[in-house]
């Protein structure tokens, strides 16, 4: 790995989870590259976060449109000279109908936002990451990936194809430098709920510190033996 600051880029950027973890890994000195589709807010929230001019870009693209992919990569490549780091925290989610009363429209959005676009930016950063012998790559998923409950079977079909992507990834590249691996939640608890108003419900959230603790190990060169791991965060 080099030893100048690591080159983070995060897909959903804007999100709960996206901007806890662009602030965590900035104020650790990384560099961050913050995809969204609104640049407007990306440049909004690195100026509530008070990121440095030279620390961060903003990257306006759609990460699950494949056309957009390889360019919001070398815009990256050609800002900071390489990625180390991808946290693909794009998010989406529906609900609520039965598998005999699903539109296949919901369905085909569901694998396009957490399969397709998994895919697109993988195979856009992975053969720099291997060329350079270090590289982490993390996805998060859900509980219901592999407890699916009734009336969530688009989502939790998506989040199941992402989930062996990034297992079989890592397989792909054992021994490289390269890890792929995957933190498993069951709600992000952006509100702190679960302090302040604690059910048996919400005993098993994670806040978006939590799980951005657990993105900085996995991210970081301390986590080499760790590849192809489901690290749940539900555990309460």
């Amino acid at each position: 790995m080099s030893t100048e600051p690591p080159v983070v880029l995060i897909t959903g950027a804007t999100g709960p989870l996206g901007r806890a973890a662009a602030a965590r890994f900035a104020a650790d000195g990384a560099r961050v590259a913050l995809v969204g589709r609104d640049r407007a807010r990306l440049e909004a929230q690195a100026a509530e976060t008070g990121l440095a001019p030279d620390a961060w870009m903003a990257v306006e693209a759609d990460a699950s449109n494949p056309s957009a992919v390889p360019a919001m990569v070398d815009a990256v490549v050609a800002r900071f000279g390489r990625i180390d780091v991808l946290l693909h925290l794009l998010g989406g989610y529906v609900g609520g109908t039965p598998v005999a009363d699903v539109d296949p429209d919901e369905l085909r959005t569901m694998i396009d936002r957490h399969l397709w676009s998994t895919f697109h930016v993988v195979r856009a950063v992975l053969p720099g990451m291997v060329e350079r012998g270090f590289g982490r790559i993390i996805g998060v998923s859900s509980t219901f990936a592999t407890t699916p409950p009734a009336g969530l079977s688009s989502y939790a079909v998506a989040k199941a194809a992402e989930e062996v992507l990034l297992r079989t990834i890592a397989r792909e590249t054992a021994g490289t430098g390269v890890t792929a691996n995957v933190v498993v939640v069951r709600t992000i608890d952006t509100d702190h709920v679960r302090e302040t108003a604690p059910t048996p419900k919400n005993a098993s959230w994670a806040t978006p510190e939590e799980i951005t603790d657990a993105l900085v190990y996995l991210a970081s060169p301390a986590s080499a033996a760790v590849t192809g791991v489901r690290l749940p965060l539900d555990g309460r």
